[in-house]
């Protein structure tokens, strides 16, 4: 009888040492399993890309959420394949909507860090949770804030630089690379290309005393303006106009306010103006008629749907409106037909086919 309770104890105890063998075996056949995803993450669906700041950044194999920081990420996403955007910065408002695809209007708006105040709603990302974050890196704007968040919510951040145009020939590329996109990249960097150096070819040969100066009306009253070297206002010298407002911009906000009386001391041949309001205006208001744009009535309203082709945000489209503004201030230099170099612009960066009616209401 003793005997068999001592052989029952002892099977028993056996049988606990081969449990506890086999979760021995377990726990450490995960610790191998959770090292070797950490030292080689290509096995854990994931890959490393570099950024533009030139960081090494380990990335989802397969992306299909991406989150843009700020109103130029977003715009980049959107060009990119609208399907991938996982939520706005902004609401999308009617006029934009009419040339975006209809389902982008129904995301999350969850905001983003550009402008002045701004903060997403850290909330409605939690929940979105992209598998990526665009963020925007250059010599005006840092989108530093965004890491620390990021990095708490777990989602990669990848810094793109486009401060100027030229960087979206490689901005383009590399958000191919990113999105597993990169013969659509390839065909937009390309586009791009062709267009900086067929303008820069009318540009160079425009001698600085024949460039066309230029005020760049903000504002309902348009009495706000950008600094020459502010990235608001690329545009004006990349088109070969000369900025009438020189200076060095106190904030990457602007909007910096003048008197109606400096503009007049400006005395400009082309005035760029954002607001309806004011193009409506301008011409029957008595205090601008002394000014040479007015007089010979050279004030251009900025096309901005969906996006602005100038500015605010100063997205991708203003390869676009770099071709927009050569041709209003040099017309006999440059030639290009707006009419079709729209309709191509729209189809291939925004997947819209233009008809007459919109094309009327995108040009103005």
């Amino acid at each position: 009888m003793g005997g068999d309770v001592v052989g029952q104890r002892i099977r028993l105890n056996a049988e606990k040492g081969i449990t506890n063998m086999k979760l021995s075996w377990k726990r450490v056949a995960w610790l191998w399993i959770a090292l070797v995803l950490v030292m080689f993450p290509d096995i854990a669906g994931a890959r490393q890309i570099v950024d533009m700041a030139g960081r090494s950044v380990t990335v989802p194999d397969v992306i299909t959420k991406a989150y843009g920081s700020s109103p130029p990420a977003m715009c980049l996403i959107y060009a990119m394949d609208p399907d991938l955007l996982a939520g706005l910065n902004y609401p999308v408002r009617p006029d934009e909507a009419r040339f975006m695809n209809p389902a982008v209007a129904k995301l999350p708006v969850i905001g983003g860090w550009f402008g002045q105040g701004r903060t997403p709603n850290l909330e409605t990302l939690l929940k979105v949770k992209p598998d990526v974050m665009i963020a925007w890196l250059g010599k005006f704007v840092t989108d530093k804030k965004t890491e620390s968040v990021a990095r708490e919510l777990g989602i990669p951040v990848v810094y793109i630089r486009f401060d100027h145009l030229s960087d979206y020939v490689r901005a383009f590329t590399l958000m191919g690379e990113l999105l597993n996109r990169t013969k659509r990249a390839q065909m937009l960097s390309d586009y791009t290309g062709h267009v900086l150096k067929s303008v820069h070819a009318v540009v160079e040969k425009i001698p600085e005393s024949q460039r066309v100066s230029v005020y760049y009306a903000e504002g309902m009253d348009g009495l706000s303006t950008e600094c020459d070297q502010s990235f608001h206002t690329e545009l004006i010298s990349a088109a070969g106009g000369q900025n009438v407002y020189r200076c060095v911009p106190k904030d990457v906000y602007g909007m910096e306010r003048i008197s109606l009386e400096q503009v007049m001391l400006f005395n400009p041949q082309v005035i760029l103006a954002q607001e309806k309001n004011f193009t409506d205006t301008v011409f029957q208001d008595s205090r601008w008629q002394s000014i040479r744009a007015v007089r010979t009535r050279r004030v251009y309203r900025i096309p901005r749907s969906p996006f602005n082709w100038f500015d605010r945000p100063p997205s991708f489209m203003r390869i676009l409106g770099v071709q927009w503004l050569l041709h209003c201030l040099y017309p006999d230099r440059y030639t290009v037909d707006m009419a079709s170099e729209t309709r191509q612009f729209y189809k291939l960066f925004l997947g819209v086919d233009l008809n007459d009616k919109s094309l009327r209401e995108v040009l103005e």
